[in-house]
């Protein structure tokens, strides 16, 4: 691994339903980058224990020629697939949880258990590279604790995009039935919205040569611009954006869980538009997710109006330093 160059990790870290996955997968299209999905839940749905156990390839993890290669790495001998997921979660939920990240970047690798799952995850990304022949890997799991562990990584060098979507839009899409996905009330997925966006921030304020913010709302009105960006960032050439206009042809990928349309493959089309949650989404949930946002809501650059403060992309997060 010392002879090896750095391994580039592009982690876009947020809340759930940000829009993560469509962009994970269109940059699975740019030569030398590989989407890896949610990678935090490979080893608990590869149990059985998670929202869904199937790759992007359709199969299920165990049986992906991916995912069955790299899920014996760091089991040992004489203990069960699930004996071993059981304590990569259980080392999860007590280093790199949304609450651990400030002590994950304030301390490092403070104790055995974190020492544990950062060599795991170093394993564990180098491999994917090998089998895939990558130079950057895209982590959407949007774990904060995650994210905060990457630079303590040996061969790793992480980049790091805070996305954001409208935290109305958010409730809307947490609103409605999925497959393998639950729903969730507007007060909820707002509260989330708001803790893994105070975390999120505070990464990219911590990496802020590596960082961008970005708003989902700014990739659908410039998906090819917005994808030149991310390349720029991670030091890649983008002269291998796969979109054209608004359309991008997406192929079979190998991602760990994310939005149900990570299956979708074929002649793509980003839409415009983010706003059926003007005229969907109750009245009374749309207060209360502008309301419990309040006051990323407006830092972040959105109105009441619905209308955004900016349509830029801005380096590292908006406001810094600013109360």
């Amino acid at each position: 691994m010392d002879d090896a160059p750095p391994l580039k990790i592009l982690c876009i870290t947020g809340w759930c339903r940000n829009g993560s996955t469509i962009i994970g997968n269109v940059l699975n299209e740019v030569p030398g980058v590989f989407h890896v999905g949610e990678l935090h839940f490979l080893w608990k749905n590869a149990a059985g224990r998670g929202a869904n156990d199937s790759c992007g390839c359709g199969l299920a993890l165990t049986e992906c020629p991916l995912w069955s290669e790299i899920l014996p790495l760091g089991r040992p001998a004489g203990v069960s697939a699930e004996a071993h997921a059981a304590t990569v979660v259980r080392r999860q939920r007590a280093c790199v949880r949304t609450r651990h990240t400030w002590r994950v970047l304030g301390r490092g690798l403070h104790g055995a258990e974190i020492r544990e799952h950062a060599a795991l995850m170093t394993r564990t990304y180098r491999a994917v590279a090998d089998l895939t022949g990558a130079r950057v890997l895209v982590d959407s799991t949007k774990i904060p604790g995650e994210a905060a562990l990457l630079p303590y990584l040996e061969g790793v060098t992480p980049y790091y995009v805070h996305l954001v979507r409208d935290p109305r839009a958010v409730a809307q899409s947490w609103s409605l039935p999925k497959e393998y996905c639950y729903v969730m009330p507007a007060g909820t997925s707002t509260a989330y919205w708001h803790g893994f966006n105070l975390a999120s921030q505070a990464i990219v304020r911590r990496h802020r040569e590596r960082s961008v913010f970005l708003r989902y709302e700014e990739f659908i009105a410039d998906p090819a611009g917005t994808i030149d960006m991310l390349l720029r960032l991670c030091g890649e050439d983008p002269a291998g954006n796969p979109v054209r206009g608004r359309t991008v042809d997406l192929h079979t990928n190998h991602t760990v869980t994310g939005n149900p349309d990570r299956f979708r493959t074929g002649t793509t089309v980003i839409r415009d538009r983010d706003d059926t949650w003007r005229t969907a989404l109750p009245v009374r949930a749309r207060l209360t997710a502008a309301a419990l946002s309040w006051p990323l809501f407006r830092r972040y650059g959105y109105r009441y109006g619905g209308t955004l403060r900016t349509g830029r992309v801005r380096a590292a997060t908006p406001s810094a330093g600013k109360r």
